[in-house]
């Protein structure tokens, strides 16, 4: 099978492929699109500053499996930064949580991100933990188990217990959020860490299951990573979890950000293959539990986080255009590495990442992009397969054909060339028509084209048009786009 590269150049004018779709089935394909949040007091007032019943409805649609909620700074509900204290306060953490709770499958994944301020050197949660053994963490998360899970704690005379319990609880928790970088961990601490929280929450509630690693994925940190969890784990790991963002410098080209994909594929095949060694893991899914093109952000005073002394920008490819080719590219490519949950970063934010603006709930076309991938490729049984095929321009285009357990059939096609890949930021892309040969898959009675580009209303979101079956269609994409075909028998 084919299937694209880096994005290459595709020069001037309209360019031309073709796609021929083979009647050879090849492995399954099934990925679950989420979305993310993180409860802190700069992101608390999401669903105060916009109409709930609206902004509910548009996250309900979007259909997220097992929402993301990351939990930092003040949406750690206890203690506070720089002090000693132990006092509990879920107020910041349930302004995103309770109403989170209550929409798409009422399951999110609860990431343990951070520990209260109090468990580090200078009660700065960017120091290192005190206690190596992680005792005290595993209890700390213990009473969040409790919170929610079954009917609450009590401390300080008080008791603590969520206002969704029992109709709504949490059965997925990570621990803890990208510690290659946070708070000076090696990987034989993460290992102790996760070999005491573990079983700690097991014992309040035994039906609870755990996302492990959540690692920042840069160059070697698989290999730095990996091998160690794998080898030292003796807690039960119901899924392996990694982060990837194309770039962390708004300045790299649109053809250096298209580039990076094929280094998540390669690092999905780490993670298996490092798995593959221990039986307890060997069938353990992969998910990637943040992705966005870009990771940098203001670290204050407008200066970026990832570069020092380089003034921070908003990488607008998060939602132009450019995020029409990219995240299908993203798609396709993990999903074919075995990868079965994919979660944008985050849900409601800026142009840089977010599915909805924070401030007015109004949506992006990043929001399209990742409603339609998981309304067409649902990751829900009887499940898709793969079909073989050959392309003309795989450097350009990346494909991704599926036959369902109905016998329909759906041809996305992305395209990520680059009009000028040594200068290109955030550009427009090459306008292509692509011919798809589907003539070997015999005949259907219906079908439909829907493309995602930069005459897309945000308002409305794209529509499919009614297209007539035949052994070859054309597929017009205007610049950096995404189209999916899909044949009905």
């Amino acid at each position: 099978m084919s299937s694209g590269g880096g994005g290459g150049g595709g020069g001037g004018g309209n360019s031309t492929a073709t796609v021929t779709i083979s009647n050879t089935k090849g492995a399954a394909f099934s990925v679950a699109m989420s979305t993310s949040f993180q409860p802190a007091e700069w992101d608390d007032q999401f669903f105060t500053l916009n109409p709930q019943a609206s902004t509910l409805a548009n996250l309900n649609k979007l259909g997220p499996n097992h929402i993301r909620l990351q939990g930092v700074s003040e949406g750690v509900p206890q203690g506070s930064a720089g002090t000693t204290s132990m006092a509990w306060d879920f107020s910041v953490l349930d302004a995103i949580t309770q109403p989170v709770l209550g929409v798409g499958d009422h399951s999110p994944e609860f990431q343990v991100a951070k520990a209260p301020p109090y468990m580090y050197a200078s009660n700065n949660s960017g120091d290192a933990f005190l206690d190596l053994t992680f005792a005290q963490f595993a209890g700390y998360t213990q009473n969040l188990v409790e919170y929610y899970n079954t009917g609450g704690f009590m401390a300080n005379g008080q008791t603590y217990v969520s206002a969704a319990w029992p109709n709504d609880k949490i059965t997925w928790w990570g621990i803890y959020n990208e510690p290659n970088i946070n708070n000076s961990l090696a990987p034989s601490d993460y290992v102790t860490m996760y070999n005491a929280v573990v079983p700690a929450m097991q014992t309040i509630d035994p039906t609870i299951k755990f996302a492990a690693l959540e690692l920042a994925d840069f160059s070697g940190q698989v290999s730095a990573w990996v091998p160690t969890f794998v080898s030292g784990v003796t807690a039960h790991v119901d899924v392996m979890a990694t982060h990837f963002y194309s770039t962390c410098n708004q300045k790299d080209t649109d053809a250096a950000v298209f580039g990076s994909i094929p280094g998540f594929v390669t690092d999905v095949q780490a993670f298996y293959t490092d798995m593959g060694t221990k039986a307890a893991l060997a069938n353990v899914p992969v998910w990637v539990t943040e992705n966005n093109v870009n990771a940098d952000y203001d670290a204050g005073n407008g200066m970026s986080a990832c570069n020092p002394g380089q003034t921070f920008v908003t990488d607008l490819r998060g939602s132009s255009p450019f995020f029409a080719a990219w995240r299908p590219y993203v798609f396709s490519q993990l999903g074919q590495a075995g990868i079965q949950a994919l979660y944008h970063w985050d849900y409601g934010a800026d142009a840089q990442f977010g599915e909805v603006d924070y401030n007015t709930g109004a949506l992006q076309l990043s929001y399209w992009v990742d409603y339609e991938l998981g309304q067409i490729f649902p990751p829900t049984p009887p499940g898709a397969r793969v079909l073989q095929y050959t392309s003309s321009d795989a450097a350009d285009l990346e494909t991704l054909p599926v036959i369902n357990g109905d016998g329909s059939v759906v041809v996305m096609v992305a395209n990520h060339a680059v009009a000028n890949p040594s200068t290109d930021n955030n550009g427009p892309g090459v306008p292509f028509t692509v011919t798809v040969d589907a003539s070997a898959l015999g005949s259907f009675s219906s079908g439909s084209l829907l493309i995602i580009d930069k005459n897309t209303s945000v308002v409305d979101g794209p529509t499919a048009a009614i297209v007539t079956p035949a052994a070859q269609m054309t597929i017009s994409l205007n610049g950096y786009s995404v189209g999916f075909l899909t044949l009905k028998p």
